[in-house]
């Protein structure tokens, strides 16, 4: 049997990235809620469609410019963070097929955000000099999540 997982301690400049990852993972559950509802798959497309343009394509965005220069586009972490981006952007873009893509955003959205809260955030606030931090810090700025009650379909 596994042990329960402790929390992650997160550096205060990269919290609000933190808390824009829990709204990607919400998003995750709102999918499954709604596939096991039997809602249509061009309504859960139509939120999904608005998540990513409000929420998280800026947050790709920020990440990518914030967050990664700590480490450098070479590495491997930021490769592959930079790649998981690209494929979300393609799965979110897809209009045929909803199926297949709304499942794919579900799990590799999901898989992305573990990947990037369990090892990259974590090892970019091992490396990251208080300056770095700092200014990720002074140039973010925290995007409120404010829920589109006219797109929901999970309750």
């Amino acid at each position: 049997m596994s042990k329960p997982r402790k929390p992650l301690k997160r550096h205060e400049s990269l919290q609000p990235f933190s808390r824009e990852h829990h709204q990607g993972l919400l998003l995750g559950w709102k999918i499954r809620k709604g596939i096991k509802n039997g809602v249509s798959l061009e309504k859960i497309k139509s939120y999904n469609d608005w998540f990513f343009e409000k929420y998280l394509k800026p947050h790709f965005e920020d990440e990518e410019k914030y967050i990664f220069p700590v480490l450098g586009d070479e590495h491997v972490m930021i490769e592959k963070a930079k790649s998981d981006h690209e494929r979300l952007k393609e799965l979110f873009s897809v209009e045929q097929e909803l199926e297949e893509s709304i499942n794919s955003i579900e799990e590799e959205l999901e898989r992305h955000i573990r990947f990037e809260e369990r090892e990259l955030f974590q090892l970019i606030q091992e490396i990251a000099s208080p300056t770095e931090l700092e200014k990720i810090a002074e140039l973010h700025d925290e995007l409120s999540f404010v829920e589109n009650r006219a797109l929901v379909y999970w309750e």
